[in-house]
């Protein structure tokens, strides 16, 4: 993770509503680092997201089965499920689900084979928390989810 600063006051750090929901959008974030689950989770909840956080893509997984999400969020290299598992899980299932991976080792290979795994957008790490928050208003922004 990057040293960067959060983002100036000046810039909007979460999208621009439309008011067509009554809540913000809700995000999954999974990541088996402890300091980088929890900045993140941090970071976007100062941001106006609601965010739920799992250790592990088998967590994660668990989560995805009990509560309604706008977006995963979810490294890929973690001990017992992956986040290509993950995404694979939840894509077998008919969840369309935006998807954001996030990884020092992006699975480019089998990213290209599987196109079917929808992913939204990849995030290289190290990242920085201005390049996180504007990934996700990215994201959503293209899947029309706002607040």
């Amino acid at each position: 993770m990057s040293d960067n600063p959060i983002l100036p006051a000046e810039e909007p750090s979460v999208m621009p509503t439309k008011g067509h929901r009554n809540r913000p959008p809700r995000i999954l974030l999974v990541d088996d680092d402890r300091y980088v689950r929890s900045l993140n989770a941090d970071v976007l909840k100062s941001s106006g997201y609601e965010v739920d956080t799992a250790e592990d893509g088998a967590a994660g997984w668990k989560a995805l089965q009990t509560t309604s999400y706008d977006l995963l969020i979810t490294d890929n290299t973690m001990p017992g499920v992956t986040g290509l598992e993950l995404i694979k899980q939840l894509r077998s299932e008919d969840m369309t689900l935006s998807v954001i991976l996030a990884s020092g080792t992006v699975p480019a290979e089998e990213l290209n084979r599987c196109p079917w795994l929808q992913v939204d957008a990849l995030l290289p790490k190290p990242y920085g928390i201005a390049e996180l928050v504007r990934t996700v208003n990215d994201v959503l922004r293209m899947a029309d989810i706002d607040r």
